[in-house]
């Protein structure tokens, strides 16, 4: 039997990906507070929906809430992963790493004032104003104190594609697991993403308009892709320290499968593109237009 990650949960539905989100991290801390962690889901859907004060809506085509939604929902099942091999998290090292998820990307969001393009205009800064948009967002919370803010910048910035976890300051060897866990799901949600392939033409555009020069074209971007999965495979083994084995311990007890299934959504995407590059080079757009008609 052939299983797929969408067929599970439909990650571009964000209620029914917070309902599975919300049940492993029941089964990781039956007693979570899930209180404040729905107050931040609320609050980061109408920022992205252009309803929170002092934003815009979200314009990137490929850093949507879909996305936050597969990084929410990969990192929960890492959590769960973990804690089925006897790896405990605490209800409060659960929330900072699923508030993680959700704020990660919060960079990419323009002011309500600023209506200069869009908020691909922040690809390489959207690390650093993600941080800021969270640190605002508690600020004066007696919740977190100021050596929890930095753990969640330490946090955040394993999301970028050149950061050391090694090097960065964390208060604990459980953060230090948690930074390593959102890198790795950051890759894994959006390289699995049955349209992955397809939103690879919107993230040509992003990167076009925010100064990421390593790409020539939509083609360009799509060749490199091939070689891009095979350094994931090195930094998700070696920069984050295999935490993406957790993965398959989270598909097992959950649902009773033995395979990673975020590792075979990866290789089902490469193996199209192969023969796409391969075969379709004069018409290749028509070929990644597998759910959406952009």
């Amino acid at each position: 039997m052939e299983f797929h990650l969408s067929k599970l949960v439909d990650s571009s539905n964000s209620e029914a990906t917070l309902k599975e989100v919300l049940n492993l991290i029941a089964l990781i801390d039956p007693s979570f507070q899930k209180g404040p962690f729905l107050d931040v889901f609320r609050d980061i859907k109408q920022l992205f929906d252009g309803l929170y004060p002092g934003y815009r809506a979200c314009n990137t085509e490929y850093h949507d809430f879909s996305h936050t939604c597969e990084v929410m929902l990969a990192m929960s099942r890492l959590m769960h992963g973990a804690s089925v091999t006897g790896l405990l998290f605490s209800g409060r090292e659960v929330n900072m790493g699923m508030v993680a998820a959700l704020m990660h990307d919060t960079g990419y969001i323009q002011e309500i004032v600023d209506h200069d393009g869009t908020g691909a205009k922040h690809t390489l800064t959207h690390i650093e104003r993600s941080i800021a948009f969270l640190r605002n967002y508690y600020k004066g919370d007696p919740a977190y104190s100021v050596r929890d803010m930095k753990d969640f910048a330490s946090i955040l910035y394993c999301t970028g594609l050149t950061a050391k976890v090694n090097e960065m300051d964390f208060s604990s060897e459980k953060m230090i697991i948690i930074g390593k866990m959102i890198g790795t799901a950051d890759l894994v949600g959006q390289m699995a993403d049955r349209l992955y392939l397809e939103k690879l033409l919107f993230l040509y555009r992003e990167f076009l308009e925010g100064g990421v020069s390593q790409f020539t074209s939509e083609w360009d971007l799509l060749e490199k892709t091939i070689g891009f999965s095979e350094w994931t495979k090195q930094r998700l083994a070696v920069e984050f320290g295999g935490v993406e084995g957790y993965m398959i311990h989270h598909f097992q007890n959950r649902w009773g499968i033995d395979v990673d299934l975020y590792r075979v959504g990866i290789q089902r995407n490469i193996d199209y593109i192969r023969n796409v590059l391969t075969h379709h080079r004069e018409d290749f757009t028509q070929y990644l237009r597998r759910g959406k008609t952009r």
